[in-house]
Parts: C-alpha cells; sequence; structure tokens
C-alpha cells in the first residue's frame, strides 16, 4: 500500500468521524477549541487504534468479529440517533447525548464510527511498519476532519439550532444504516 493509497483510505475512514464532529459543533455552537480538540484526539485515538487492534486479532479473531462488526457499529449508532430524535421532540433539558464532550459519549461515538479501520489491521497484517504509517495518516487525518466537522457544525450551529438534534439523530441513524447495508450487501 503505497501513502496516496492510505491517506485516500484515511480520508474515507475519517468521514463518519467528520459527520459525528459536525453534529457536535451543531449541538454546542459554544464549543472552544481546546473542547473540539479534545473530542477529536479521542476519535482520532479511537479510530487509529482500531487498525492495530485488527492487526493484533486477525489471526483467530477476525472470523468472529468480521461478522458483527457491522452490527455493532448499527446499534451503537441507532440507538444514539435514536435517542437524539426522541429527544427532540420532548424538549427535555441536559440530556447526555447533548454533550458529546462527556468522555464515554465520545468514546462509544469514536468507537461506533471506526469498527471499519479494524480491517484495515487486517489487511496490512504481514507489514507491521505500514500499520504503523497507516495508524499515523489514519489518526491524523481523522483528526483534521473532525476539527473541520466541528467548526462548521459551529458555525452553523446558531442558525439551526431548533433541528439540529433532530438533525443529528437522523446522521447518526443514517450512517449506521449505511454501515450495516454496506457489510450485508457489499461484503468485503
Amino acid at each position: 500500500m503505497d501513502y496516496v493509497t492510505l491517506l485516500i483510505l484515511a480520508i474515507g475512514l475519517s468521514l463518519d468521524s467528520f459527520a459525528v464532529s459536525v453534529i457536535s459543533g451543531l449541538s454546542l455552537p459554544k464549543i472552544q477549541f481546546l473542547q473540539a480538540s479534545r473530542l477529536a484526539i479521542i476519535l482520532a485515538i479511537v479510530q487509529s487504534i482500531m487498525p492495530l487492534l485488527g492487526w493484533g486479532l486477525q489471526s483467530g479473531v477476525r472470523q468472529l468479529i468480521a461478522p458483527i462488526d457491522h452490527w455493532i457499529s448499527f446499534f451503537i449508532l441507532a440507538g444514539i440517533g435514536l435517542k437524539m430524535i426522541y429527544d427532540s421532540f420532548t424538549n427535555r433539558e441536559n440530556q447526555s447525548i447533548k454533550n458529546p464532550l462527556n468522555l464515554r459519549v465520545a468514546f462509544f461515538l469514536g468507537l461506533a464510527t471506526s469498527m471499519d479501520a479494524m480491517a484495515v489491521g487486517f489487511s496490512v497484517a504481514n507489514l507491521f511498519s505500514k500499520l504503523l504509517i497507516a495508524i499515523l495518516i489514519i489518526g491524523s487525518t481523522t483528526y483534521f476532519a473532525s476539527m473541520t466537522g466541528i467548526l462548521i457544525g459551529k458555525k452553523t450551529g446558531p442558525h439551526i439550532t431548533h433541528y439540529a438534534e433532530l438533525l443529528g439523530g437522523l446522521i447518526l441513524l443514517s450512517i449506521g444504516a449505511k454501515i450495516l447495508i454496506e457489510h450485508l450487501f457489499l461484503p468485503y
């Protein structure tokens, strides 16, 4: 795998984190740089660790995880998305989903958006040096995509705050469905 291919792969893997980051920026239009950076770092670390996990598990566990990784992603994203949609209609204050800066929420968002990155570890399992380069490229690309997404969400947030939670829930539900459909009908 050459560096251009790794960069294209990293961009593709970071798109789910970008979408989650836009939602986070919409939910928190007053988010500050250090808070945004912390969320982006969490998403980038989780996204980076997944190829390493895939590399480590590729021998025997691959057969166990590969058939269900899309279901795990789907249930996490769909659960969070449905809760956001429900909360958008109930108008309750201080819901934990409204705070993507919560470490637990950020971790689960990162986990849900990075299950496909585990396949990278499976694919470069024979070249550990390529895996380390892939981890660095994936992590840095995800960080920048997440920061860009948060900024976009933050800038547009004040104009659509009323619909942000509903939109965010629909986007997360759509990402979960996309992951599930891709793996069920386009298995790799």
